[in-house]
């Protein structure tokens, strides 16, 4: 015991005195898991209490590992062992093994994750980030029965989505399966002493939040720190719009020409407002305006505004409400827009006279061209939204949803826009709270779905609204037609 304590922290030693049969190890990463396994591995194997240790992880690289953590512990129990590298155990089958031999006749064996590789094995087993097998179905049912004369098995792993590993896991909490469940996310793992270990000194409470902090932030998306760190796992189908309902929703030719806005329309090279290089920014406003004046409009306008300025995209959306539907009209993006250039902008928009309602984010950035936008044209034609505020921005989200689900909500058929809807995830908490977070993977593309928040917030504006609602009043063939197929 005084040994362990040496070597491990609480939440390994309290792995290593569990002596269940089938025990399961739900897992956050890089704490030391498979180092205090290879431990157990090599005492049993010292003891006598198995003939034998057969160990799968995921990848060839995680084996190689796992052998020199068990190198190391006959070390350290003054045994005789022989590393014999990779051999072959079974021929025909072209099944080889990472292999060490103890003086007592004992082995341990680092297979591939070739479930093949179990069959017709007796001993213990041990199934390293089980979650990441390539079939792990298969990797059961062919390691389970190589532990049918009472020998242990142990199943380790991070979540890799709500596959097998997962409901392992759900049938050990309802009580449908009589293992042991060992569950230690980063949290708990840091308050046992990780970080002190990996500093090599004392830590003080405020450098273990800030080591968690940095680790988070390095995550770079909420999936993989609710997955890999927090023993959360995400549903597989995690997209939050999948493409078959946007599809649904898409109309060619429903955009008015908006040629006269490139998108993106990117901001470098554009100055002061002062500056005679500007000037051009001028003529393009007037352009602009007389453009919104030549739409021939029906309906009721709603304007969506989600603001960025270098990092994210300013998004501005125009929705046409013509009886129930919805339908996009206007979409202009700024890339590294100058706040100046997206107020004249924003302003020539919101001076429509068939522009009943805006909503335009006002969360940081945008704090100050939505405050602007407000004193020039009023709280009932502006609302500022602030997406840190309650649950405002699920709200928007939802609302967004059910308008696609409902088909009252038409988009442009833009590869851009359906990426950028299908890039907003669903993050299950542990507290099974859901958050909405972008799929930052694609960002370059998607700008950290500011397309999908500029459609939320126009259609937040278009359903918020209580006035009065613009009657079409020409063109009803045209309008039929239109919305024909639609509820």
């Amino acid at each position: 015991m005084a040994q362990e304590n040496k070597y491990f922290l609480k939440y390994q030693i309290d792995w290593l005195q569990d002596n269940s049969k089938i025990k399961i190890w739900e897992k956050s990463r890089r704490i030391g898991a498979t180092y205090v396994q290879s431990y157990e591995d090599v005492r049993d194997c010292v003891s006598l209490k198995v003939p034998a240790v057969w160990f799968s992880s995921a990848d060839e690289s995680a084996a190689k590992e796992y052998i020199l953590y068990c190198a190391k512990w006959a070390k350290l129990f003054d045994v005789s062992a022989r590393e014999l590298g990779e051999i072959v155990i079974d021929k025909e089958k072209d099944i080889k093994a990472l292999v060490i031999q103890f003086s007592n006749g004992t082995r341990i064996n680092a297979l591939t994750s070739n479930p093949r590789a179990f069959r017709s094995k007796g001993g213990k087993v041990v199934l390293d980030e089980f979650a990441h097998h390539e079939d792990q179905v298969e990797m059961w049912k062919a390691a389970k029965p190589s532990a049918t004369w009472g020998f242990p098995i142990r199943i380790l792993s991070t979540h890799n989505g709500k596959g097998q590993f997962f409901k392992f896991i759900e049938g050990v909490k309802k009580k449908k399966l009589n293992w042991s469940l060992h569950t230690v996310d980063i949290y708990r793992a840091v308050e046992d002493g990780l970080v002190d270990k990996i500093m090599g000194r004392q830590t003080t409470k405020g450098e273990r939040w800030e080591w968690l902090n940095n680790e988070r932030r390095d995550c770079f998306d909420e999936i993989t720190w609710q997955e890999e760190y927090c023993c959360n796992a995400q549903d597989e189908g995690s997209s939050f719009l999948d493409y078959e309902l946007i599809g649904k929703c898409e109309e060619s030719d429903i955009l008015w020409n908006g040629s006269v806005i490139e998108n993106p329309w990117n901001g470098k090279g554009i100055l002061e407002p002062t500056h005679f290089s500007s000037k051009w920014v001028y003529e393009h406003l007037e352009k602009f305006q007389a453009w919104m004046r030549s739409q021939t409009i029906n309906g009721s306008l709603y304007l969506g505004v989600d603001v960025g300025r270098r990092k994210d995209l300013t998004v501005m959306v125009i929705l046409e409400k013509l009886y129930n539907i919805n339908i996009s009209r206007g979409y202009f993006v700024m890339e590294n827009m100058k706040f100046w250039v997206q107020q004249k902008f924003l302003h020539a928009i919101l001076s429509h006279p068939r522009l009943v309602r805006a909503c335009i984010d006002e969360t940081g950035l945008g704090m100050q061209l939505a405050e602007t936008a407000q004193d020039s044209f009023g709280e009932s034609r502006v609302e500022k939204i602030n997406f840190a505020s309650g649950s405002i921005r699920s709200d928007m989200a939802f609302g967004l949803r059910r308008e696609l689900e409902a088909r009252t909500l038409l988009i442009p058929a833009l590869d851009e826009v359906k990426d950028d809807f299908h890039s907003i995830k669903k993050i299950v908490t542990s507290a099974n709270n859901v958050r909405l977070e972008a799929d930052k993977s694609d960002s370059e593309v998607s700008g950290h779905a500011d397309r999908f928040w500029g459609w939320a917030l126009a259609n937040h504006a278009a359903k918020s609204y209580t006035g009065e609602t613009f009657v079409a009043t020409r063109g009803r063939r045209k309008i039929h037609k239109l919305l024909e197929g639609y509820e």
